[in-house]
This record gives C-alpha cells, sequence and structure tokens, in this order.
C-alpha cells in the first residue's frame, strides 16, 4: 500500500472499529470504489495494535483495577465489583472465541461480501435503533450477571460476521438487556480487549511466519494513526451517548447500506 492509503484506512479503522456503524463495511468501499487492494495482513496487524493500545490507555485504572480484584477475588473468594465484572468479561469473550475458532475460515471465504456487508450493516443498524428506543436503560455495570454477560458474550460473537459490528451489536444486546447506553458502551469497550488481544497475537504469528520481508514502517504508522483515531473516537462517543442516542449511528447505517447496494446494482 502507498502512505495515501496507509493513512485513510488506517484513521477509518480506528474511528470505526468503537462506533456502532461496522468497521468491515467502510475498507470495502475504498476498495470497490477505488480499485485500492486488499490492504493485507500487516495492516491487519497494525490496526488491532492501535486499537488494542488505544483502548487499555484510555481504560487504564479500570484495567488495572479488573485486573487486581479479579486475581485477588479469585484467590481469596471474596469478589469487589471490579473483581466481579472482570470475570465476567473473560465469560463473554468466550462464545467469540469459541465462533472464531470453529467458523472463522468459512466466515473468510464465504461471508466477506459486498452483499453480505451490506444486508448486516442495514439489517444490525435497525436493530440497534430498536433497542435503544425500546429499551428501559436503567441498568448499570453493577447490575451485570453472569448470564446477560453470557449474553452480550454470543452477540459479540455474531459480530464475526462482516458489516454486524463488534461493537454495535454488543451495544445492542445490552440495551435490550435494559442497560443505560454508557453502560452498555463501557461493558462494550472493556470487552474488545481480550478479543481484540487475541487476535493481534494470531495476526502477529502469521505475518512474522510467512515468507517475504514485513513492512515495518507501514505496520507502525498504520499503528500510531489508528490508535490516534481509536482513542479520540472512545473518548467523545462516551462523552456524548447519552445525550444523542443511537439514533445517528443507525441512519448512517442505513445510508452506508444503501451505498453499498447501489455500488452492487450499479
Amino acid at each position: 500500500m502507498d502512505i495515501l492509503q496507509i493513512i485513510f484506512l488506517a484513521l477509518t479503522q480506528g474511528l470505526t472499529e468503537f462506533l456502532p456503524i461496522s468497521s468491515s463495511a467502510h475498507l470495502i468501499l475504498p476498495s470497490e470504489v477505488l480499485g485500492w487492494p486488499d490492504q493485507g495482513l500487516a495492516f491487519d496487524v497494525a490496526v488491532h495494535f492501535g486499537s488494542l493500545v488505544a483502548v487499555v490507555f484510555y481504560f487504564r485504572h479500570d484495567v488495572w483495577a479488573l485486573i487486581r480484584d479479579g486475581l485477588g477475588g479469585f484467590a481469596s473468594g471474596d469478589f469487589s465489583d471490579d473483581g466481579r465484572l472482570a470475570w465476567l468479561i473473560v465469560l463473554a469473550t468466550i462464545p467469540a472465541g469459541l465462533a472464531g475458532l470453529a467458523f472463522q475460515g468459512f466466515i473468510e471465504t464465504e461471508l466477506r461480501s459486498a452483499a453480505v456487508i451490506a444486508a448486516t450493516t442495514i439489517g444490525f443498524g435497525l436493530l440497534l435503533w430498536w433497542a435503544d428506543v425500546r429499551g428501559v436503560r436503567t441498568r448499570t455495570l453493577a447490575d451485570l450477571d453472569w448470564k446477560k454477560a453470557l449474553l452480550i458474550g454470543v452477540a459479540q460473537a455474531v459480530a464475526l460476521i462482516p458489516g454486524t459490528s463488534r461493537s454495535g451489536i454488543t451495544m445492542t444486546a445490552g440495551l435490550m438487556l435494559g442497560m443505560k447506553r454508557e453502560a452498555a458502551a463501557r461493558f462494550s469497550f472493556l470487552m474488545s480487549i481480550p478479543i481484540i488481544a487475541l487476535s493481534a497475537i494470531l495476526l502477529t504469528y502469521e505475518l512474522v511466519t510467512q515468507r517475504g520481508p514485513v513492512p515495518w514502517e507501514d505496520i507502525l504508522l498504520g499503528t500510531l494513526l489508528s490508535g490516534i483515531s481509536a482513542y479520540l473516537c472512545i473518548h467523545f462517543f462516551l462523552q456524548f451517548i447519552s445525550r444523542i442516542g443511537m439514533a445517528p449511528f443507525a441512519i448512517y447505517r442505513l445510508i452506508l447500506g444503501a451505498a453499498l447496494i447501489w455500488m452492487l446494482v450499479g
């Protein structure tokens, strides 16, 4: 990829990774409209690490409390709120991990088409809107139990289908379970950490074991840009989500899905 592609795609990935608007839908458009080649494995590694650094750094105090109290509670048998939340995040990660191992090959070969991404972008956008309108929005992170966390984890597994949006479907599940918007978003962001970390490790292993040179300069630039844009995205999303709601993102998804359909039939 040339420098323009790296900058554009890294910023796009960073911004869309944590917004409920589907990063895969945004990455397919440039390649289809502008004829850009597939971004390749090195770029995937870069943006995963950028997103991981951004979310860990933004929630660094929360992450430390979750690790400290999660391990401490496991040792003592007495869990604080942070300790309990830590293990709920672990539980919520399991469905996506198992689904990824079982279906990743099928998804990569059969479900990465523009038609699938258009359908999921629109369908799950409407579901997000419905959940935001109909949800009671009274529960906080303290109200989560293992059943609710597991259901949100199953929703995260569904996000393996391109166009679904990992953050979008997990926030949708949280809203359907009665969570407040900010609580649903916060849990979605925190539970992204282990799944992004696992993906980054696997992609890095594939990269270093493949034949040929590794474009470390491209990786560093992509990581930096995606990390900065992801950090800003998390910050402003949490600042405004309670006031603006999910409707703007749902409407945007409908427009984006319509653009993909127009591209397919045009």
